[in-house]
């Protein structure tokens, strides 16, 4: 079922930030009166069902506080990470209503990008600031080098992934149906306990009751690797558009990226930060995946990991930030 991914490493290219800019003027009308539907009526759904409990590594986070370098404090952040799709794919794409609707909202970057091919080093070094040494797909992994998990927990924070298709909670299989281990970065890390691996079926109902980060993994079919983008678009829909109606409205972010492009050299990706502290437009300063965790480092009060040490925090989406205004906003 798992089909092998493009081996070959990509290199960045910059493009002009004004056919993104377009491209976000097009759809926002359009896409704002999407979200919003679709949006009141997941959440009136997910309301309504009885809440799990959450899961963490760590106590539940205190009330919100300043971030650092100008990032300012969520109380949770959910991340979102698709697969294999570059950023023309989905962003603009008839595909894709529903993250179009989340672009036309928040911060919609132009120009983000993958550091290589194939997906699990992309996975790691969003969750570890390092591709662990790791060039492949390969599994099992047993590592003990410092993660995005692990900075929570000694922070006094709380920390949580969520896969689709996770047998149950701590499994530590390879594969199983449409889930695949080299997609859930947490599991290799020795020092996480078991309990912060947790299948989607356990993410809380009563948003307030998230960790103060947790990651959400779709299945090979919802996570656009084995399905196509219609279907992971509507997946998203149905399943988060309740969260991140909540989250523009709770002091929280919905952060949706992607692990890599199709395999090309250019690698970009892209990604999309929703939230109520976030400046809704287009933005084409470059962010990889380091920068990306380096910036919820840093809004959330904890030291850099890894290379994310060798970058800055992305400063001027932020509604309360410092830095310029976004384009086509």
């Amino acid at each position: 079922m798992v089909r092998e991914e493009n081996p070959r490493a990509g290199r960045y290219r910059r493009r002009s930030g004004a056919a993104a800019r377009a491209t976000t003027r097009a759809v926002a009308v359009a896409a704002a009166a999407l979200l919003a539907a679709g949006c009141t009526a997941a959440d009136r759904t997910a309301r309504s069902a009885p809440a799990p409990a959450a899961t963490s590594a760590g106590p539940s986070a205190g009330p919100a506080s300043p971030g650092a370098a100008g990032v300012p404090r969520p109380d949770h952040v959910v991340v979102v990470v698709e697969e294999n799709k570059p950023y023309q794919d989905v962003i603009g794409s008839d595909e894709a209503p529903f993250i179009n609707a989340l672009a036309a909202q928040g911060a919609n970057f132009t120009q983000s990008f993958a550091l290589t091919h194939p997906s699990q080093p992309n996975y790691l070094a969003l969750f570890s600031g390092s591709t662990q040494g790791i060039t492949n797909d390969s599994c099992p992994h047993a590592l003990s080098a410092p993660s995005l998990g692990s900075a929570l927990a000694a922070a006094g924070l709380s920390f949580t992934g969520y896969s689709e298709g996770l047998p149950s909670p701590g499994y530590t299989g390879c594969d199983s149906g449409g889930y695949a281990r080299k997609h859930n970065p947490w599991v290799d890390f020795t020092d996480l306990p078991p309990a912060v691996n947790q299948p989607f079926s356990a993410f809380p109902h009563d948003y307030a009751t998230l960790p103060t980060l947790s990651f959400v993994i779709p299945d090979l079919d919802h996570d656009m690797h084995d399905g196509s983008v219609r279907q992971g678009d509507t997946w998203l829909q149905q399943n988060l558009a309740g969260y991140a109606d909540w989250a523009r409205a709770h002091n929280s972010l919905l952060v949706v990226t992607w692990d890599e492009d199709d395999g090309g050299q250019d690698n970009r990706i892209p990604t999309v930060i929703v939230g109520q502290q976030v400046a809704p437009g287009g933005y084409d300063e470059r962010i990889d995946h380091y920068r990306l965790l380096r910036t919820l480092e840093d809004a959330l009060g904890l030291p850099p990991t890894g290379a994310a040490a060798d970058t800055t925090a992305v400063q001027d989406v932020w509604r309360s930030g410092l830095g310029a205004t976004a384009s086509g906003s």
